[in-house]
């Protein structure tokens, strides 16, 4: 019986799940019927650079503010 191969798009989001979801690695690993030491491989494999955190925030404070001022707008226009 061979290893089993998943796709990237599988990986990052079983990664998702550890990271964004919050979800615990044995929980996801039980889940998904993947090895906890292949989630930890692959969580190291995807995890974003600090510079993409960062950018990744800095699109998040913006998206909030353009729905802040397009709320603003809604309203002065009624």
């Amino acid at each position: 019986m061979g290893k089993p191969n998943f796709s990237d798009e599988f990986k990052r989001d079983a990664v998702a799940q550890i990271i964004e979801r919050g979800y615990p690695v044995v929980e996801v690993s039980e889940r998904l019927g993947v090895s906890q030491h292949s989630l930890y491989v692959w969580k190291r494999q995807f995890a974003q650079r600090p510079e993409d955190d960062a950018k990744d925030g800095e699109i998040r404070r913006l998206k909030r503010e353009l729905a802040w001022v397009t709320e603003e707008r809604d309203i002065l226009n009624d």
